[in-house]
């Protein structure tokens, strides 16, 4: 008997499958830091405490994106319908060794083989989701990371986090300690309705002292405007103007579980294109970085 207390995961619109060429030159060697490939689900189950149902999102339907918007390289990145099963994921990085990346989903109590494993198979960091804890808001499992980045940092790895960096006033005192680089999604992921955000500020000085890096990534996430989500501007330009040398570009392809209408990526780049408005930052932030990171 299904209880009467049990909530449907809602349903995801499908990426717009026509994207827009870009409006700039793109360099050699680009690279989509933050992907996810889905489905379909009779080959790779969904957890049951899954926030969303997202549509069925093909390695292929991906490459077509990328090759539209001249992107060469990408990183995809486990998502949390999933859980620890990285099967989706590393299917995919099997079609393609050279181009391809991945970060993983793992517990703390990962065995150092199958961390090696992973790494044959192209991932090179792993991916903690704090926005989803729902006790001990504002408190990190500090113990849990500081045996995980133990396991990774001989692997060149990196911890990557899905969290509202303004939910943690004191982000670099807790995070700088960890001795493996620090990965922050969707420009910090504060909402633009909060004024206030000293855990952006920490973020901050964790990039100035080399260890973060920060991606811009679905600006539509901290705002429930449409686009071009105006009001993300002015984090956008903070971050480009403060740290634009710990920034990395990611699409956030297929866009999944999105609030406002869904966008086309040739869009997404162009407004990306747009905030960076420098060839050599472009070019940095697209190839350099990447590439340093995530062992191109």
């Amino acid at each position: 008997m299904t209880s009467a207390c049990a909530i449907t995961p809602p349903s995801c619109a499908a990426h717009d499958p026509h994207p827009k060429a870009p409006h700039v030159s793109v360099p050699a060697l680009a690279c989509d830091v933050h992907a996810h490939v889905c489905g379909p689900q009779e080959h790779y189950p969904l957890i049951a405490n899954r926030l969303y149902t997202p549509p069925i999102a093909s390695l292929q339907d991906y490459r077509h994106m990328l090759d539209t918007l001249g992107i060469e390289r990408a990183v995809l990145v486990q998502p949390s319908i999933y859980g620890t099963d990285n099967r989706a994921m590393l299917d995919a990085l099997k079609q393609d060794t050279q181009r391809l990346r991945g970060v993983a989903v793992v517990p703390f109590d990962v065995s150092i083989a199958e961390l090696e494993s992973l790494h044959a198979q192209g991932v090179r960091g792993v991916r903690c989701n704090i926005v989803d804890l729902k006790d001990d808001k504002g408190v990190l499992p500090m113990a849990g990371l500081q045996t995980l980045a133990q396991k990774i940092k001989p692997l060149g790895w990196h911890i990557e986090f899905l969290m509202h960096v303004n939910e943690f006033p004191d982000l670099d005192v807790q995070l700088g300690k960890l001795p493996v680089p620090l990965v922050f999604g969707h420009l910090g992921y504060v909402p633009t309705s909060v004024h206030e955000a000293a855990g952006f500020e920490g973020l901050l000085r964790l990039a100035k002292d080399g260890q973060a890096w920060i991606k811009l990534t679905a600006p539509y996430r901290l705002t429930p405007e449409e686009f071009p989500y105006p009001s993300t501007l002015a984090t956008a330009e903070r971050l480009l103007a403060d740290v634009p040398q710990r920034l990395l570009w990611g699409s956030d392809w297929p866009h999944v579980f999105i609030r406002s209408g869904m966008p086309n990526d040739g869009d997404l780049f162009n407004l990306f294109a747009q905030w960076v408005n420098n060839p050599q930052v472009l070019q940095d932030i697209l190839v350099s970085h990447p590439a340093a990171l995530y062992d191109f």
